[in-house]
């Protein structure tokens, strides 16, 4: 498991680096502000982030929103002094917040909490039937999901994978990662784009890192993918 610590304060990296080699987490990463951690969490993949949200320029929180847009997976833990910060912190979905100074038994307790539905999310995959065979499919690996008519189609590197159920089921399922409804007749990966831009109308044309696909999205959708985003 990759953990990343963000604190100004050197003594509070240090202390936590060794509660963490204590509970036998090796692979840690420092840095002391928003630019620093910005740096190295785009050269690397991370799990777990500690926060400090008290930071000079850019707070904690602000930083907490860039890292879980750039990657929705992360979990990340909160820590301050101050406690009326903790509405904040959950609704970035922070599933974990420590008041400092805290024991190792807190953050144990903090570590297991991220932890568990970080497993369940890597174990979680969608059965789709695939020509004459099935796939077990990551979400990862899904570009967009297609309803035509009674199908269901998963776009993936493989091609058009069929889905037994209605997209607004696999909507539930897939949302917490990274899936966005733009049509009434798509659901795309908002990890897998590459490009969007503005046509007639101010809908959005999407296309995709991995393929030479582009997708419209419906008015009612650019609105929806504009408010989650902020995009303009």
């Amino acid at each position: 498991m990759k953990i990343l610590i963000v604190d100004d304060e050197e003594l509070a990296r240090k202390r936590l680096i060794r509660m963490l080699l204590t509970l036998k987490y090796t692979e840690v990463q420092e840095a002391w502000d928003a630019d620093e951690a910005r740096e190295i969490f785009k050269k690397d993949s991370f799990d777990i982030v500690f926060l400090d949200i008290n930071m000079p320029r850019v707070s904690g929180i602000e930083l907490g929103y860039e890292l879980k847009y750039l990657n929705p997976d992360v979990g990340i833990i909160f820590q301050t002094a101050y406690e009326e910060h903790a509405l904040k912190a959950f609704d970035i979905g922070a599933v974990a917040y420590l008041v400092k100074p805290y024991s190792i038994e807190q953050l144990q307790g903090s570590i297991r909490r991220i932890k568990a539905p970080l497993i369940q999310k890597r174990e979680f995959k969608i059965l789709s039937k695939f020509g004459d065979s099935y796939l077990l499919l990551k979400p990862q690996e899904i570009y967009y999901v297609k309803a035509d008519l009674s199908e269901v189609m998963l776009r993936t590197s493989k091609g058009f994978s069929y889905y037994g159920e209605k997209i607004s089921n696999l909507h539930v399922k897939l949302e917490s990662f990274g899936f966005i409804q733009i049509h009434r007749s798509y659901l795309i990966n908002s990890n897998e784009i590459k490009d969007i831009q503005t046509i007639e109308q101010s809908k959005l044309r999407f296309s995709f890192k991995n393929s030479s696909d582009t997708i419209e999205s419906s008015k009612d959708g650019a609105k929806a993918f504009r408010e989650k985003f902020a995009f303009l």
